[in-house]
């Protein structure tokens, strides 16, 4: 049975209308993927997923070290936004931020048995102390931390919403800020088009090639306009090969190219991203905390 529940989250995923997504639900007995796939091959979905709109609370932020040498970037959750702007919390994470940075920690599970600064308490026991004091439950969710040869750079934008953090072989902190907000900005998944899986590529050019041929095109045209289109979707996904935010005539690579710089890895880290937020009726909450 296809429920309006089921619809409304592949409307949510796609920007599809809720009939056509009714449609494809029913003709793929409910399998979100497959439907998600038909709506692209359709041309209906976009090839950009919103599955994005994240609704899960609490911060990020990120700590660099003085000589630029190593950063950190952490995502801790809690329930709601109140908590988020609480400035006990905002300052616990940023000293995880650091703590990551300076400790190396290789996991959360090894960064909660850890000290917390000269407290004699673990990260496991204040977080626990925390979520007593402030009232909601809270989590360290991930850390990504870089140690580079040339600089570390990072960025954080939205009040703590979004971060990003790059680790440069080579480069001028100039540009270093530029790519971070080009990463925040234009949320690349990959850093060039080796680092993309196989499979990931097979079924986009499947996906270009139904397109194509839902457009009346032979067999041999439409594989011709597939190899036209996989630039673009490249150019989407990969950073090296996206449009530079700040001067759109050039490429990312080029930019890095231009002003010798080279990029290692990188990462974007959205708060709450993949995450559920729970739905709560806001006046019952009041009555709850009343009562």
């Amino acid at each position: 049975m296809i429920t309006a529940d089921l619809v409304k989250q592949l409307r949510e995923k796609t920007g599809a209308g809720m009939m056509d997504c009714k449609k494809v639900l029913t003709e793929t007995d409910g399998d979100m993927e497959k439907a998600a796939e038909l709506l692209r091959e359709r041309g209906i979905a976009k090839a950009a997923k919103k599955s994005s709109r994240i609704a899960a609370e609490g911060l990020v932020c990120a700590y660099v070290t003085s000589d630029k040498k190593v950063g950190s970037v952490i995502e801790v959750n809690a329930e709601t936004d109140f908590v988020a702007k609480n400035e006990e919390f905002r300052t616990f994470v940023n000293d995880l931020a650091k703590q990551v940075a300076e400790k190396n920690p290789s996991d959360v599970a090894d960064l909660l048995t850890q000290e917390y600064l000269d407290s004699g308490k673990t990260v496991q026991e204040v977080l626990t102390d925390k979520i007593a004091t402030i009232g909601e439950n809270m989590s360290i969710r991930r850390f990504v931390r870089y140690q580079a040869e040339g600089l570390v750079e990072s960025y954080i934008h939205g009040d703590g919403k979004i971060g990003v953090l790059v680790n440069f072989k080579k480069g001028k902190e100039e540009v270093a800020k530029d790519v971070c907000m080009q990463i925040a900005a234009a949320r690349p998944e990959y850093l060039n088009r080796e680092a993309v899986p196989e499979e990931r590529v097979k079924k986009e050019m499947e996906i270009l090639k139904a397109q194509a041929m839902n457009e009346g095109k032979p067999a041999e045209i439409a594989e011709k306009m597939v190899q036209g289109r996989i630039g673009k979707f490249y150019g989407e996904i990969c950073l090296l090969d996206q449009e530079f935010v700040k001067d759109p005539s050039m490429k990312v690579n080029q930019v890095l190219s231009s002003n010798d710089s080279e990029i290692v890895e990188f990462a974007r880290i959205e708060k709450g991203e993949g995450l559920e937020k729970r739905e709560e009726n806001f006046a019952e909450e009041v009555m709850k905390q009343i009562k």
